[in-house]
């Protein structure tokens, strides 16, 4: 059984940076074909999938938020993390992870496990 736990700050200043990590176990980062994803869902609104890294290291990003986003990995961990630069308000949401077929990224029916989320508030 794949599971995995979102941690990092509830809150984070404006203009600052969002950092989060995803840690699994019950399975490996870099087994063929996953990709592991960031997934957001703002108050109010639907998920919006963020970017993902594929077991291979490769990484994928949603063209809106390519410029302020970085996913990376440290596979010793088995975990994968999530930076969000320059933060407003409107980047409040409550955080997921979760695992994917590479490739696979704008079906979220495709997603098999998650975690069970983090609220992240961008507040002065």
């Amino acid at each position: 059984q794949v599971q995995l736990q979102e941690s990092g700050p509830g809150l984070v200043k404006p203009s600052q940076m969002l950092s989060l990590t995803c840690n699994v176990s019950g399975g490996s980062i870099t087994t063929s074909y996953y990709a592991w994803s960031w997934i957001r869902r703002p108050p109010g609104k639907g998920l919006e999938w963020m970017g993902a890294i594929a077991y291979d290291g490769s990484t994928y990003y949603t063209p809106s938020l390519k410029s302020r986003t970085s996913i990376s990995r440290d596979t010793s961990k088995n975990q994968f993390s999530l930076q969000l630069s320059s933060v407003t308000p409107e980047d409040t949401a409550v955080y997921y992870c979760a695992r994917g077929v590479e490739g696979y990224f704008s079906d979220y029916d495709e997603f098999d496990y998650w975690g069970q989320g983090t609220q992240v508030t961008v507040s002065s």
